[in-house]
């Protein structure tokens, strides 16, 4: 073989390495944007349930009223936080959790609330959608692991600096739910 042949079989080769890197990075990022796009898709069931679940607890629990408009306070600046950036939500997702902490630890005082099947039906919603926020939480950061792993490591952290491809942000838990895995202290 002449070796004009050999340099063009070499240079092929690499052209088609850094196309797959290429492309596996492109995938890489856009399961990112996929999961967290999941995220949002459970932020947003979760805000949708809190308003059911306030007015059924209103009828029950009138005088709790600084509890529920917590609830509703954290609820909306959850909500303004959707376009925001993943410490945004974060921030914004710990004080809900912890909103909506004391909102069931109240209907623990009230027994016509704890019975009444909206409440109950509610309540399993909104667990379930936690449960679904907590799963896509976790498959969104394996995504963001595999991406950064993949643009640190050598030879994707050549050309994901050339390609403009930069690490993604975990999503953590805020100051806020760290505090929020404290018991509710209720008080009358």
């Amino acid at each position: 073989m002449s070796p004009l042949i050999i340099i063009l079989i070499i240079i092929a080769v690499i052209v088609i390495a850094v196309i797959g890197l290429y492309n596996g990075l492109v995938t890489k990022r856009s399961y990112v944007s996929e999961a967290l796009a999941d995220i949002d898709v459970q932020l947003k069931r979760r805000y949708d349930l809190i308003p059911n679940l306030v007015n059924t607890v209103k009828g029950y629990a009138t005088h709790e009223s600084g509890t529920l408009e917590a609830v509703i306070t954290a609820r909306n600046t959850a909500m303004s936080q959707m376009s925001g950036g993943i410490a945004d939500k974060e921030l914004a997702d710990g004080a809900l959790s912890g909103a909506l902490k004391s909102i069931f630890a109240l209907s623990e005082n009230y027994p016509d609330l704890k019975a009444n099947t909206n409440f109950i039906e509610l309540q399993r919603e909104l667990s379930d959608t936690e449960n679904k926020l907590q799963a896509a939480r976790r498959f969104y950061n394996g995504t963001v692991q595999d991406y950064n792993t993949s643009i640190q490591m050598f030879p994707g952290n050549i050309f994901a600096g050339m390609f403009g491809f930069k690490p993604t942000e975990f999503f953590e838990l805020g100051a806020d739910e760290q505090a929020a895995r404290n018991p509710v202290e209720v008080k009358f």
